[in-house]
């Protein structure tokens, strides 16, 4: 290799690593989950009640999440939503979460695609297992779930709160439409 070329090879190391650095600087800090998870008790039926959505939920109706512990560990999730109208046809997601090691099964990934897998920190859960709040330490993403389709304006209004005192901007927060005849 001639000397131009080492020094531009040695240039745009630096050049990276030096972004790398300052992209470590402006990292956002840590998102702080809850305690622990009984994951037993946290599988089953969550329909989401509102969110800081992905690109696929901007327009979700119906929008559920179930989880099923497989006898490994992996957390097989069914995503169910209909996208724009309560009419449109139903859309399903199958991602697969594995808690991550020394969490107490408050972190997971989520893996829709191989071999990426997001972040899903439970940031709040009560008691009983009724309501709980997912998020990221990007505070990109939040999801608001309860275990009925509707819940009242109190718990909602609290869960907001809970979403700014961890960090959030809830300007983009969306209440998703839910509409189920037999719930």
């Amino acid at each position: 290799m001639n000397r131009w070329m080492r020094i531009a090879v040695a240039s745009l190391g630096a050049l990276a690593l030096g972004a790398g650095i300052a992209g470590c600087a402006h990292a956002p800090p840590t998102i702080a989950p809850v305690a622990e998870v009984d994951l037993e008790r946290f599988m089953g039926d969550w329909y989401v009640i509102g969110n800081i959505p992905t690109r696929l939920e901007r327009e979700a109706f119906n929008a559920r999440e179930s989880y099923v512990l497989d006898a490994d560990g992996a957390i097989r999730t069914t995503f169910e939503y209909r996208d724009g109208s309560f009419e449109a046809p139903v859309k399903t997601l199958h991602p697969v979460g594995r808690v991550r090691p020394g969490t107490r099964n408050a972190v997971w990934g989520m893996q829709f695609v191989w071999p990426i897998e997001a972040e899903y920190v439970i940031v709040d859960l009560d008691p009983a297992y009724r309501l709980t709040i997912i998020g990221r330490s990007q505070r990109d993403y939040a999801w608001i779930m309860a275990r009925t389709p509707r819940i009242a304006d109190s718990d909602y209004a609290a869960a907001v709160q809970r979403l700014k005192a961890l960090g959030y901007s809830t300007e983009g927060l969306r209440r998703v439409p839910q509409r189920w005849p037999d719930r």
